[in-house]
This record gives structure tokens, sequence and C-alpha cells, in this order.
């Protein structure tokens, strides 16, 4: 795990996350500080970040990448959590179950992601 230097630029993102306290697109990110920083910055941060493994990323089912604290990884033993994307409000989220990645012969397995989509509990009731 790495240091990320605390510039102004990067306690502005942060804030956001502790705020929503839920994954937020890169896209939303641009729009949201297009008048403090260009997006080659606000991607540039959030992939240190994430290399300093204080965010992980995923991508949605539009294809959009999202971003998120990380609460629940331990990349040490190959477990991953799975992401849920509602089909109808477009809430996304964390799931809190762990999934383990299985080892593959002849491979060398860095990252899996899962997806799961459907209704939310509020589209649900």
């Amino acid at each position: 795990m790495g240091m990320v230097r605390q510039t102004k630029s990067v306690k502005s993102i942060l804030k956001v996350f502790e705020a929503r306290n839920t994954p937020i697109s890169a896209v939303e990110l641009i729009e949201l500080f297009s008048n403090q920083m260009n997006k080659s910055t606000v991607y540039r941060i959030l992939e240190r970040l994430q290399e300093a493994s204080t965010l992980h990323s995923f991508i949605g089912k539009d294809g959009v990448k999202w971003y998120a604290v990380c609460h629940c990884l331990d990349s040490s033993n190959h477990q991953i959590h799975p992401h849920f994307q509602c089909n109808n409000c477009g809430k996304i989220e964390c799931l809190p179950i762990n999934i383990s990645v299985p080892q593959v012969a002849k491979y060398n397995i860095e990252s899996a992601s899962l997806l799961l989509s459907g209704k939310c509990t509020n589209c649900t009731s």
C-alpha cells in the first residue's frame, strides 16, 4: 500500500467520498470538479488513490468506471466483493460479501470483478 500526498485536490476528492459513502463514477467526479481541476488531474488522483488501496474501482453496466472507498478488500488472499446496480433507479453499491477467486493452473489472476444488476430494495417495494 502506497502513500498519496494529501494535496488540496486529493483532499477535495476524498471529502466527496466521505460525504456520500457510496461509489461515485469518474464522469460525475470530473463534472463536479470541472471548475477546480481538469479531467486528467481527476483521473491521475483516482489512479493514485487506487494504487494506495484507498479506493477500488469497477465498471458499471453502462461501461462507466466507478470508484468506492476500500472497506472490505483483502487482496492478499484473492477475496473480492460484488457490486450491485439497480436497473430502475441506477443506484450502485458494494455488496458486503466476499467471493473467493479460485487459483487456475498456468494463470496468475491479479483482479476480478462481478457486477450484479436487478432492482434495489427501494424499487421493488
